[in-house]
Formats: structure tokens, C-alpha cells, sequence
């Protein structure tokens, strides 16, 4: 696609941008298996939107059950480069209230096993990750957040967990002396995965909750997540309207360029199966 396209994950409550015009359904298959769910493409303000749910229509998929390579991999065959994901997080700092918008810049990685690179099978690649989000999309998505005058914090440290369960109050008590402010189940593998599909990446976290560490708070149930998430979904499609309103956004950084330097393997060493799994993200280093 020569236009540029924004992608859209929908964590939990955001299942549908109401929002989004000229709506049409995208069934995609990739070397990486199966999506969530299908692609819903659009328009919103004129730009094109492509939007899919994380955990499926209904959802269906628990964090660890998401097939994390084939989402991302499908926006890029849909001509997505600029990803904002939305995802419910738990607090762990006094600061950030439940309600509160987070741009959180910098993760922690404690999920077991998730297959979180497009990588391997005889094609080694390290890409840069020191700062995993796009610096052009969090100055955008602050401009939309400042504009709409919701309480937000940019910045800030996302541990990811494995759940389903949420965590024990030793776990939380010991991520908020690490320095952490929000916990979540499902950015980091997407986050990843963006970073070598070579997608400018930025997260929206909404506070749904203290986790379990608040002694003046009750410990978390999926009810007042969710009565919680109903707010914070409202914002989030204003966020993201805001953010198609003055797409694409201005600015430079190296997301898009993020594989160059990164493979150890010579393009003839790799085998065929693999070059062409990886035909999309990379085939422009297989002919040099």
C-alpha cells in the first residue's frame, strides 16, 4: 500500500471502533500461523485505520494463548507501519490511579516461553531495543491526550507478567521496588515483534486497578477491571479518532529501519523455508 495505514490493537473492552467508515473484513493468513481474529479495515477522519481485537471476537484467547507473530505480521501485509496498542494495566504506584492513561516507555520482561521473534530457523537477526516504543507516536498520542484533557502520564516502566492470574502481593510489592509502574499481560511480545516487523510501536495502558499492593484498596476482580474499562474505553476512541485526525505523524526515528545492521546470518547460509517465511520483513537483504 502506498497510503499510509494506522493499526489499532484492541485490548480488553475494545473490541469495535464505532467510529470507522467503510468497513470491510481482511482474512489473513501468514507463515506464522493464524490471527486472532480478521482484520477489520476502514476509515476514520480519512485515514486508513486496519483494527483487530488481541483476544479474538468474544474474546476468546487468554495473553499466553495469542499468536502474537501472526497479529503483527498481518498488519504488515495489510500496509500497516504505525501501531497503537491499547491495553489494561494494573497500577503499581501511588501516582497512577485507576482511571489514568499511561504511555509507558520502557518494559520488563517476565512472561515464560511466549515466541515473541519472527526469527531463528537459521536466520539470526539482534535488533536495537534499548528504547522500545516509537518516540514519534508517543509525542503524537500526547498531543491527542493534552487536546482531550484526560489525566495521563508519559513514561513510566510496563512489567509484563504471564498470568491468566494475577499476581501475589510479594510479586507486586517486589515489581514496585524494581521501580515498575504499571503491570500487563500482552504488550511486551507485541512490542518485540513490531520492532523487528520494523513498526513504529506505542502502547496506551489504561489503569484499571492498584493490583494487589494497595492496603487502602480491595485486591483486583475481573468486575471492577471491567467497570473501570468501560471509562477508559471512551477515551481510548477519542484517542485514537485524534490520532487518525493528524496521521501520519511528524517527525523521524529508526523503527522502520530497524533490521539494518541486525542479521549475524549470511542471506545464502539461510534456508530456503525460512527465506521465504521471512520474505516480507526482511527479502530486502536476501538479494544483496
Amino acid at each position: 500500500m502506498d497510503k499510509a495505514v494506522l493499526g489499532v490493537i484492541g485490548g480488553s473492552g475494545l473490541y469495535e471502533i464505532d467510529e470507522m467508515e467503510h468497513i470491510e473484513r481482511h482474512r489473513i493468513s501468514t507463515p506464522f500461523g493464524e490471527p486472532s481474529s480478521d482484520y477489520i479495515g476502514g476509515s476514520i477522519k480519512g485515514t486508513s485505520v486496519i483494527f483487530l481485537p488481541r483476544h479474538g471476537a468474544g474474546h476468546t484467547f487468554l495473553p499466553s494463548e495469542i499468536n502474537y507473530r501472526a497479529n503483527i505480521h498481518g498488519f504488515r501485509q495489510l500496509g500497516v507501519r504505525h501501531l497503537l496498542s491499547i491495553s489494561a494495566v494494573g497500577s503499581l504506584s501511588e501516582r497512577i490511579r485507576p482511571g489514568d492513561m499511561v504511555l509507558p516507555d520502557q518494559f520488563i520482561d517476565r512472561t515464560r516461553g511466549r515466541k515473541s521473534t519472527f526469527f531463528g530457523e537459521g536466520a539470526v537477526v539482534h535488533v536495537q531495543f534499548g528504547d522500545p516504543v516509537c518516540p514519534v507516536m508517543v509525542e503524537a498520542l500526547s498531543t491527542v491526550l493534552d487536546k482531550l484533557a484526560v489525566r495521563y502520564h508519559r513514561g513510566g516502566t510496563y512489567v509484563a507478567m504471564e498470568g491468566p492470574v494475577f499476581s501475589t502481593r510479594a510479586e507486586s510489592e517486589l515489581y514496585r521496588s524494581w521501580g515498575a509502574d504499571v503491570i500487563g499481560m500482552t504488550s511486551l511480545p507485541e512490542a518485540k515483534l513490531a520492532r523487528e516487523a520494523e513498526i513504529c510501536y506505542t502502547t496506551m495502558a489504561l489503569s484499571t486497578d492498584y493490583d494487589c499492593w494497595h492496603a487502602g484498596e480491595q485486591e483486583v476482580s475481573v468486575e471492577s477491571v471491567l467497570a473501570v474499562i468501560h471509562g477508559n474505553i471512551s477515551i481510548a476512541k477519542k484517542s485514537i479518532v485524534g490520532l487518525a485526525e493528524s496521521f501520519p505523524p511528524a517527525g523521524s526515528c529508526m523503527c522502520q529501519q530497524a533490521l539494518d545492521g541486525a542479521m549475524l546470518t549470511a542471506p545464502d547460509r539461510i534456508p530456503d523455508a525460512t527465506r521465504k517465511k521471512l520474505e516480507l520483513l526482511a527479502g530486502r537483504f536476501f538479494s544483496a
